[in-house]
């Protein structure tokens, strides 16, 4: 197969992967939503007499599984579950406690230009930007010595909001990070022309997961997946659920049309591909195809340079692409996450002659940048009872993070303060996980925005 490598994973890295500042106003609405809901439930437990609960929220989907990308239209989603304990809610219906969460809403999201909308599935909320936040809302009870989960949808049913996220960190755990770069990838495939109206990305995870084909170069693991999964669709494209195979994925007609057009535009995508597997296939035929494939401007500057490049009669040459490790590392692979405490982490800074102050106090006076070597110290401060650990991760994003092979972003346990410096040009981020049991019970991120000088 053609070697784009380069070319290929500079596409994964920079238009793929959700970039950090992304990631972290998506997490900061998600936070502030709770939040909002839980002083919601305040007032309404004052105007109605109640003492309802949260007991924990678990991050699902995308977010959870760290598998969303890029989108032009900013239509990201975020699914949180929302679980109650059965002892605190009592007998309510299904239907009644989403009307609760509305109305607990209501009090606290004055602001949006759409009320808090109830749907059979959940509570959803939007932004006027494109994002949206659906609660899915869950009760949970001891039975038998066992904790088990009920989802409200049209009636409560017996469901484990963990349950994927399980089965995802233990398909990474064994089949390794490329997994979630194809499933990614495949994504960005289903997003790449407007009015295309593909599998969501449950499904597409599932069908990845099972016809993964291991290699080291992305660009060769991706293209025989995605064969692989073309192949399996052509015979079958039923999808079960992951974690009770006795439930479809399909549940409508729309769900299966859906699937006859996946697979047919990955045969006809796919079919342009084989190309990359001829022997005389070129530089400029490789990136012809990919350009098609994806549908995306980095790939169509890219044969645009080629061409012209051919036009001057001037050699061909690789693309200048940094050469990285990809080391960053995702709680969710390590250990359950079940956030049922706060976590707030604090950051003081010093440098250039100033002493100690809070990290807001220089984003002010440098317009939003913190300088060069400057020194940052992060403290953790949390709710959670009795003895934890922390685990810290530091993510450096950037070209220049890039070129030294430092993007670093590896959990790592340490304590509840850790000091670092501002070495690199980027919007870097920060992030702790409050750790009880082997479990995640709180969590927190800030940026880190770091300037030029």
């Amino acid at each position: 197969m053609f070697d784009l490598s380069a070319e290929f994973n500079k596409f994964y890295n920079q238009e793929v992967v959700l970039p950090g500042d992304t990631q972290t106003d998506l997490y900061d609405k998600g936070k502030l939503n709770i939040k909002r809901l839980k002083e919601g439930l305040k007032t309404y437990n004052e105007k109605h007499g109640t003492s309802y609960r949260i007991s924990e929220t678990i991050t699902q989907g995308s977010m959870a599984m760290n598998t969303a990308v890029q989108s032009d239209s900013k239509d990201y989603d975020i699914d949180i579950a929302v679980v109650f304990r059965k002892d605190n809610i009592g007998e309510i219906g299904a239907q009644a406690i989403k009307n609760i969460i509305v109305e607990a809403f209501s009090y606290k999201c004055g602001q949006f230009s759409a009320n808090p909308e109830k749907k059979t599935n959940c509570v959803r909320i939007k932004y006027s930007g494109g994002y949206h936040i659906d609660f899915a809302i869950y009760r949970k009870d001891t039975e038998h010595d066992t904790v088990v989960y009920y989802h409200a949808g049209s009636a409560w049913s017996k469901r484990d909001p963990k349950a994927i996220n399980s089965w995802f960190k233990n398909c990474i755990n064994t089949k390794g990070q490329n997994l979630r770069k194809v499933i990614r990838l495949s994504k960005m495939f289903c997003k790449s022309r407007d009015g295309w109206d593909m599998p969501g990305g449950l499904i597409q995870t599932v069908l990845c997961e099972e016809r993964f084909q291991s290699g080291e170069r992305l660009d060769e693991c991706f293209y025989n997946t995605m064969c692989s999964v073309r192949d399996r669709l052509q015979w079958n494209k039923e999808v079960y659920n992951p974690t009770d195979v006795t439930l479809s994925l399909l549940q409508t007609e729309a769900h299966k049309q859906r699937m006859e057009v996946f697979y047919n535009r990955l045969d006809s995508y796919l079919s342009k591909l084989s190309v990359l597997n001829e022997a005389d296939c070129t530089r400029e035929k490789a990136l012809s195809v990919w350009s098609d494939f994806f549908n995306h401007d980095y790939w169509t500057n890219l044969v645009t340079e080629a061409s012209t490049r051919m036009f001057a009669l001037e050699p061909r040459s690789v693309q200048d692409v940094a050469v990285f490790n990809d080391t960053e590392q995702y709680i969710e692979d390590m250990m359950p996450v079940v956030e049922q405490y706060d976590a707030h982490i604090t950051a003081t800074a010093q440098g250039n002659g100033f002493l100690s102050h809070p990290l807001q106090y220089f984003l002010d006076k440098y317009s939003k940048w913190i300088p060069h070597h400057f020194c940052i110290t992060f403290t953790c401060n949390h709710n959670v009872p009795g003895a934890v650990d922390y685990y810290w991760k530091v993510k450096n994003v950037g070209k220049t993070a890039e070129k030294r092979n430092c993007i670093r972003g590896q959990v790592v346990k340490k304590q509840q303060t850790i000091t670092e410096n501002t070495n690199f040009y980027g919007p870097h981020y920060v992030e702790c996980y409050v750790v009880k049991n082997g479990v995640c019970v709180a969590r927190d991120r800030i940026s880190v925005p770091i300037g030029n000088d």
